[in-house]
């Protein structure tokens, strides 16, 4: 059966408690270099990066590859230095003066009618995807179906949580990387690795555990979806 959608995998750190922010929602930097060089692989196998509004907003900036080994591979490969960086936003509500868009990379924009408004006939986007639910919701299976067409075959999604929960609610990711951090941050309103409305025990998501791997204090999972079958 073929997939008419890219391969998806969601790559994120969080606190041993289960955050990947504390409860300002700071820049999360608390992984170590292991897990930096961990994420930069992950970057550096996919054809684009799936990134939610908050999360650019948050740190500023993107994460690109820098490694000559995965540069050299990626060209190697036929691919382009960097993958194609997508935001996805319901109201592309973003500071252009921002370094994320001074970075070297490529940048694709994911948005409502109302959000290309903003950005339509400016350079900083080099193509803006509109793709809208009746209920002005963005369709993200739509887009994802229409990435296969622009040759997206995998794609790397950096959060943040809402945008994870609404791919894991309809059923779009393949594969979860957590990095389990050493340190504990609590606060009801810290970011979760999903957030949105939550999943019943009965329909939630089940996972298999693919590979556990411990560096120093750090401790990465690798999980394939379970898919259900009706």
């Amino acid at each position: 059966m073929v997939q008419h959608r890219p391969h998806t995998t969601v790559v994120l750190a969080m606190s041993a408690d289960g955050k990947i922010a504390d409860f300002m929602r700071s820049p999360a930097r608390f992984g170590s270099g292991a897990d930096k060089s961990h994420l930069e692989q992950q970057i550096a196998a996919a054809d684009a990066v799936f990134i939610g509004a908050g999360t650019i907003r948050a740190y500023g900036t993107t994460m690109t590859v820098s490694d000559t080994a995965l540069l050299q591979q990626r060209q190697k490969q036929g691919q382009s230095e960097q993958p194609i960086h997508i935001v996805v936003t319901h109201t592309a509500n973003l500071d252009p003066e921002i370094r994320f868009f001074q970075q070297s990379v490529k940048r694709w924009l994911v948005t409502t009618t109302r959000g290309k408004s903003a950005w339509e006939g400016r350079s900083e986007f080099e193509r803006i995807l509109v793709s809208e639910t009746p209920t002005g919701e963005i369709d993200i299976p739509a887009v994802l179906q229409h990435l296969t067409y622009l040759h997206i075959k995998r794609l790397v999604v950096l959060g943040g949580g809402t945008l994870v929960s609404s791919m894991l609610e309809t059923n779009l990711i393949d594969e979860l990387w957590l990095t389990v951090c050493p340190l504990i941050l609590g606060g009801v309103n810290a970011p979760t690795p999903v957030d949105g409305r939550g999943f019943a025990a009965k329909l939630a998501p089940h996972l298999q555990l693919l590979e556990v791997k411990k560096v120093a204090q750090e401790v990465f999972l690798h999980y394939q979806l379970q898919r259900q079958i009706d």
